[in-house]
């Protein structure tokens, strides 16, 4: 095992908390693996060792990325999250195929996914928005996860204002799907997009209210003013 590695895991067990354990399994209906430490414990330990690593180079940092992923623990795979967008400044456009692969083989619970999607793949986007396309694969896929991803990746862009009509057409092929965090996960790319779109997302939402999931159509309209808020509700 990598000696950092190695370091990293002993510090999680230090500071594990058998409450925080247990709270922390609450927040998910899916099966998760915590040591059981807050999410800022988690944040310091990443900075403190990542600052510690001697070689820093894109190819180091995803190979351990990868390890820890594996481990199937969540504080491991919220610094993987960390330590893969600290390296954004290196993308470059074959990465792609290294974040797929760890959405497809590790993520198995929202958090893991936002927490990639919203910094990693959003910021990849941003630098090569040619692969705009692959995320609507990702929201074709059979993996649900992957469906939420082709969705949530694209947070922090729609913030920007960006992207818009990627993020209709990711909406349309999410549209009718049955998945609650899918549900959910398209729901928030559209409210997000309201907020710099709102005439557009408002006007997206009431030409697909009819059949849009009611979590979906809530999600979207979070942050709309009231008025526009109870048109969308009303039948």
């Amino acid at each position: 095992m990598n000696t950092t590695i190695k370091k990293i895991r002993s510090e999680l067990q230090l500071n594990a908390d058998e409450k925080v354990r247990l709270s922390g399994e609450r927040f998910f209906k899916e099966n998760v693996k915590l040591y059981g430490l807050r999410s800022a414990q988690v944040t310091s330990i990443a900075k403190s060792f990542y600052k510690a690593l001697p070689d820093k180079s894109k190819l180091q940092v995803f190979s351990l990325c990868g390890e820890l992923w594996k481990s199937g623990f969540m504080e491991e795979a919220g610094i993987a999250c960390i330590w893969s967008y600290n390296v954004r400044k290196q993308y470059a456009p074959e990465d792609f195929r290294v974040f797929e692969s760890w959405v497809d083989k590790y993520v198995s619970n929202w958090a893991a996914c936002d927490t990639l999607c919203n910094h990693t793949v959003g910021a990849f986007i941003e630098m090569y928005p040619s692969f705009l396309k692959e995320l609507k694969r990702w929201a074709k896929s059979e993996n649900r996860w992957m469906k939420r991803a082709s969705a949530v990746s694209l947070i922090v862009p729609a913030r920007k204002g960006k992207f818009l009509k990627e993020i209709f057409e990711i909406a349309d092929i999410l549209h009718s799907d049955r998945e609650d965090m899918v549900q959910k996960g398209y729901g928030w790319m559209l409210k997000v997009a309201s907020q710099a779109h709102l005439n557009e997302v408002f006007d997206y939402v009431m030409s697909k209210k009819a059949t849009m999931p009611r979590t979906s159509l809530r999600y979207a309209i979070e942050k709309m003013p009231a008025a526009l808020k109870a048109r969308a509700m009303s039948k």
